[in-house]
């Protein structure tokens, strides 16, 4: 069989990237820009609380998903992948012009037209790893990775923006009056709404590519088990692909005639065996720790060391991600005892910043070279191997076809949905952590 054009490869690579890239930009666009916009609006800083409640309900876009399902049993994924991207689009585009505008609730004033696009964003985040995940169950498993890559850009790019624009920029000078220092806050070199309309430009540009793959693969019930087509080969709803390693991740899987023919029932049996049942216990468990119960430490753990550790840690912290999935795309673990050992080695790093966090404002080596570098380099490890255990779990699950995919998918979700639960009380209940003062040394250095 003819293996298709090498740049036609490297397009639908290119193309499922920024497909994946659009997945929860939008909510992580809204985190990250959280320091700009809390100063004008009313809830001020305890808007992350009304914000991750907001993520947590926008799980019910998994209800509407199901829904639909049920209603337009074999429609596939294209109309709610559609819906999910002009959800985003829309809302960001809205955000730009109307995020800073306030309107009473019971005699207090709120940011309602904020919050309640905020809300918006979140259920089509949230619909997006069950709508996004089975879309891809017809392509190669390489693309998988290159589609977790795209993820990883939809945290690293709206980080990198927010580098640019200067959010948190300060410098300490010496107050006269009683020795002490006090903070001088710069202003950012854009506004807010400047940073919500290139947020709404990255997701039209992932609208775009899902359009550019719609018109680049051929349709799967038009293309027969093992028949040559003109392009990318798209695989079937009933063949498995054997579980081998790929040559290169640029290339064709195996050849299609080699495939054998597994029925649901047998999916279904090895979805809900012992190894499916650890793997998708695993994806949960990280994505718990990785979208959950890490973030809701991060500043706790890295502020104490100061604004520039914090800021590397989120930018570099961000970057594993995509390198992650590059690394997964040449050497991809299939061995659930080695993915077991990756997974507690990241639980190692997790612990020592849950640690820090804990004895946040004056943790071990504060104020010194030393633990700046660990506490970045521990981010970076930590996440850049969560990350790649998520890729390749979800790799090995590609073999299961769509009902495996959309199981991780809702795995994925669950996941998140327990770790920013778990959070809610200590963070904002029972304030188990606690923050500095800019420019104030807590700890007697």
């Amino acid at each position: 069989m003819a293996a298709p054009p090498l740049g036609r490869l490297v397009l639908t690579h290119v193309l499922v990237a920024l497909f994946g890239m659009g997945s929860w930009a939008a909510v992580n666009g809204i985190w990250v820009e959280l320091p700009v916009v809390v100063k004008d609006l009313p809830e001020s800083w305890s808007l992350p609380a009304y914000l991750s409640v907001l993520v947590a309900l926008g799980n019910l876009g998994l209800l509407v998903v199901t829904l639909w399902r049920r209603l337009s049993p074999g429609k596939g994924e294209r109309v709610p992948i559609q819906v999910v991207q002009g959800l985003g689009i829309i809302g960001t585009a809205l955000l730009a012009p109307l995020w800073h505008h306030v309107a009473p609730v019971a005699g207090q004033p709120h940011s309602v037209a904020f919050l309640t696009l905020a809300m918006v964003l979140a259920l089509a985040c949230c619909a997006s790893n069950v709508t996004f995940l089975p879309f891809l169950s017809h392509m190669p498993p390489p693309f998988l990775r290159s589609f977790f890559l795209g993820q990883g850009l939809s945290a690293l790019l709206p980080c990198m923006l927010a580098l640019i624009q200067g959010v948190g920029r300060l410098e300490c000078l010496p107050a006269p009056a009683n020795g002490t220092s006090e903070p001088i806050y710069f202003p950012e070199r854009f506004s807010a709404s400047t940073f919500f309309w290139a947020l709404t430009a990255l997701l039209v540009t992932s609208a775009a590519a899902f359009q550019g793959l719609l018109l680049l693969l051929p349709s799967p019930a038009s293309v027969p088990t093992g028949s040559p087509v003109q392009g990318l080969q798209v695989r079937q709803p009933g063949v498995e692909e054997e579980e081998e390693e790929e040559a290169s991740p640029l290339q064709e899987p195996p050849n299609q005639a080699s495939r054998t023919t597994v029925s649901p029932d047998t999916k279904a049996h090895q979805l809900f065996s012992a190894r499916g049942a650890c793997l998708l216990g695993l994806l949960a468990i990280t994505n718990a720790l990785t979208n959950g119960v890490l973030p809701a430490v991060q500043s706790f753990s890295c502020l104490p060391y100061g604004r520039l550790t914090y800021h590397l840690a989120v930018v570099l912290g961000s970057s594993a991600n995509p390198l992650a999935c590059f690394l997964a795309m040449g050497i991809l673990c299939r061995s659930l005892v080695g993915l077991c050992g990756l997974f507690l080695l990241g639980i190692l790093f997790g612990a020592y910043l849950i640690a820090l966090a804990v004895l946040s404002p004056c943790p071990p080596l504060v104020g010194t070279s030393t633990g700046m570098v660990l506490v970045v380099l521990s981010w970076v490890l930590c996440m850049g191997l969560f990350s790649y255990v998520k890729v390749a779990i979800s790799s090995m699950l590609h073999g299961g076809g769509r009902p495996a995919l959309l199981a991780a998918g809702v795995t994925i979700q669950v996941g998140s949905l327990l770790g920013a639960v778990a959070m809610f009380p200590p963070t904002s209940i029972y304030h188990v952590f606690h923050s500095g003062q800019d420019c104030v040394d807590l700890c007697g250095h």
